[in-house]
């Protein structure tokens, strides 16, 4: 019995289900901010000031923590660029001991209209090279997506141009308000779980 007690006490910070990694997917540098495929990081942005803080420059990424409705709160904005975001993700769920279930992970859609968000618990990186690292990384698909649609009116040959370029006019007009919508999106998770916040937002 003591074995027993002594195993479930030393992993039990993995079973915390009070302890959450949100992480917007975005490339860093001035030549990608307002871009469509950055949407991860304007949306993050706006969490960690909602929840007030800032972010700090630690080990593969832009690091917040910070609190919400009694649980512990960890925004992380990857410095690795796109293709190598699960390096960032498997390195802080590890080092802060959080269970993959209480992954957020925030990402464009080319196969949403702009402006629409689905949320999912789980499934395919669906094309999107963020989410192929981070489920190649951890093995493992099992966690919240928030997906924001970016639209898709290109040529086929021109989706890299498209996902890197800025919104239009039109789309500038309602970045932030989405931006705010998406921040209630994720701050219903926290609070009321992940079918209820589907229920209600997709």
């Amino acid at each position: 019995m003591l074995s027993v007690f002594k195993y479930f006490s030393k992993n039990s910070s993995y079973k915390n289900s009070k302890k959450f990694l949100i992480v917007g997917l975005g490339n860093i540098g001035l030549e990608y901010e307002n871009t469509r495929h950055n949407i991860g990081f304007e949306i993050i942005n706006k969490l960690s000031k909602k929840i007030e803080g800032s972010f700090e420059t630690q080990k593969y990424g832009e690091i917040h923590k910070s609190k919400y409705g009694g649980k512990q709160l960890l925004l992380l904005k990857p410095n690795t660029f796109m293709n190598l975001s699960g390096k960032a993700v498997k390195y802080w769920l590890s080092k802060e001991k959080i269970n993959s279930k209480n992954l957020i992970v925030i990402v464009d859609d080319l196969n949403l209209d702009f402006g629409i968000s689905r949320l999912r618990p789980n499934g395919s990186d669906g094309g999107h090279n963020g989410l192929k690292s981070i489920i190649k990384s951890l093995n493992n698909s099992k966690f919240t997506r928030l997906r924001f649609g970016i639209g898709n009116n290109f040529k086929k040959e021109n989706q890299v141009d498209f996902v890197l370029s800025k919104w239009n006019n039109d789309e500038s007009l309602k970045i932030d308000e989405l931006a705010i919508k998406n921040v209630e999106i994720i701050l219903s998770i926290l609070k009321n779980g992940i079918e209820f916040s589907m229920n209600k937002f997709n």
